[in-house]
C-alpha cells in the first residue's frame, strides 16, 4: 500500500467511523475489506483502524479479530480477555453485553476466567486505540484554550495550561514512537501498551484541567474519551500493571529490553 492509497483509505475509514459505531461499524469494516487487510498488511491495518477508532470515538469488535489471528483460531469467536484486577471479559460481537457490561459505552461483558491467550497483537492494537483517544482529548483541550478568554486574555496564554498541554503532547508523541518501533514479541508489545496507556491517562488528567467544569458535562465530548481511555487502559493489562511486569522482567533478566537497536 503506497502513501496515496493509505491516505484514501484513512479518509474513507474516518468518514465511516464518524457516521457509525458498534455492529454497524463491524459490517462497514467487513465491506471495506478489514479481514483481508488484517491478513495481508496487519501492521498498517491495525495502526490505522485502531488509531481512528480512538480519534473518532467509535467502537467495533475488531480486537477479537486481532487476538484470533494470533491464536490461529477460527474467525467469528469472542475470546475471553484478561482485564486488570483479575477480571476476565469478552467483547460481545452483537453489541448486547446485558447486565454484566463493564461499561455502558462498550460491549465488554464480564465472564468466567478464560485460558491463556497471546497478548502481543491485542496490546499493540489497544495501544493505537489509546493513542487516538489521547490525541482527540488534546485537540479538544487545545481548541478550548484558544477560544476561551479569562481576565481579558485567551486561556492559551496562561503558562500553567501551556505546560500541561505540552506535557500531554510529548507523552503522546513518545507513545507513538514506541508503538511504531514495537515488534511482534511480548516484551515490546507490553512496553508499547504501557506507554500508550500512560500517555492517554496523562491526556485525560491534563485536558480535564484545561477544560475545567465543562469537561465533565454531557454536552462536551471530553468525558466520553476520558471514560474510554480508563476502560481501554485496563484491558489486557493496565499501564501500572504492565510497568510493574516490565520491572519484574528487568530484575529477572538483569538487562533493559530495547525496542530499537541504536
Amino acid at each position: 500500500m503506497d502513501a496515496d492509497e493509505r491516505e484514501l483509505l484513512e479518509q474513507t475509514l474516518r468518514k465511516t467511523m464518524t457516521g457509525t459505531s458498534g455492529t454497524g461499524l463491524d459490517t462497514a469494516l467487513a465491506d471495506l475489506g478489514w479481514t483481508q487487510m488484517l491478513a495481508e498488511e496487519p501492521d498498517t491495518a491495525v495502526a490505522l483502524v485502531f488509531r481512528l477508532l480512538g480519534e473518532t470515538g467509535a467502537h467495533a469488535s475488531v480486537l477479537n479479530d486481532v487476538v484470533l489471528r494470533e491464536t490461529g483460531g477460527p474467525p467469528g469467536r469472542t475470546p475471553a480477555l484478561p482485564y486488570t484486577g483479575g477480571l476476565w471479559v469478552e467483547w460481545v460481537r452483537d453489541g448486547d453485553a446485558g447486565d454484566t457490561a463493564l461499561d455502558p459505552g462498550l460491549p465488554l461483558r464480564r465472564v468466567a476466567e478464560g485460558g491463556p491467550v497471546p497478548l502481543a497483537g491485542g496490546r499493540r492494537a489497544l495501544g493505537w486505540w489509546l493513542l487516538g483517544t489521547g490525541r482527540t482529548m488534546l485537540a479538544l483541550a487545545r481548541r478550548h484554550v484558544l477560544d476561551r478568554h479569562q481576565f481579558g486574555r485567551p486561556l492559551a496564554s496562561f503558562q500553567a495550561l501551556r505546560h500541561r498541554l505540552a506535557e500531554t503532547h510529548v507523552a503522546l508523541e513518545g507513545a507513538e514512537a514506541v508503538l511504531t518501533a514495537a515488534g511482534d514479541d511480548d516484551t515490546s508489545a507490553l512496553l508499547a501498551k504501557a506507554a500508550a496507556g500512560r500517555a492517554a491517562l496523562t491526556a485525560a488528567r491534563h485536558c480535564q484541567q484545561a477544560l475545567g467544569g465543562i469537561g465533565f458535562t454531557a454536552e462536551h465530548q471530553l468525558h466520553l474519551h476520558v471514560k474510554r481511555a480508563l476502560v481501554l487502559d485496563g484491558l489486557l493489562g493496565s499501564a501500572r500493571d504492565l510497568t510493574r511486569e516490565a520491572g519484574t522482567l528487568l530484575l529477572r533478566e538483569g538487562r533493559t529490553p530495547r525496542l530499537v537497536e541504536l
